[in-house]
């Protein structure tokens, strides 16, 4: 004799009743901006953008003029000495004075490094 089977009845499936959270936005962030000494900001003449180590020069980048026999500082992070300009060059040609604006070549008594600044003391 055949068995009878039962029909399975299906339950309605409930909708879950969790509530979302809702999202949070991230918060914006702040950037600090570097700030430049007071003392140095006033007779900077000019920043180091290269140093050649083997024949001690530095490529500077002027923001005032510059003649040779000036006597200058330069400052850094691991840098800080003063010297006088005996040897500027410029297009590989020597040079007496120098404009605001140009990039030279100034030969150094130490080593320099990118983003020290040339002061005049």
């Amino acid at each position: 004799m055949p068995v009878k089977k039962k029909a399975l009845k299906k339950k309605p499936v409930k909708k879950s009743t969790l509530k979302k959270k809702p999202v949070k936005k991230a918060a914006k962030k702040t950037v600090k901006k570097a700030r430049k000494p007071a003392k140095l900001a006033k007779n900077v003449i000019g920043i180091v953008t290269h140093y050649f180590p083997h024949v001690q020069v530095a490529v500077v980048k002027l923001k005032a003029p510059l003649a040779a026999g000036d006597t200058i500082k330069i400052k850094g992070h691991t840098t800080d000495f003063t010297q006088a300009v005996t040897s500027m060059q410029m297009d590989h040609a020597p040079i007496t004075t120098a404009k605001k604006g140009q990039e030279i070549g100034l030969q150094v008594e130490s080593r320099v490094r990118r983003h020290d600044l040339v002061t005049k003391p």
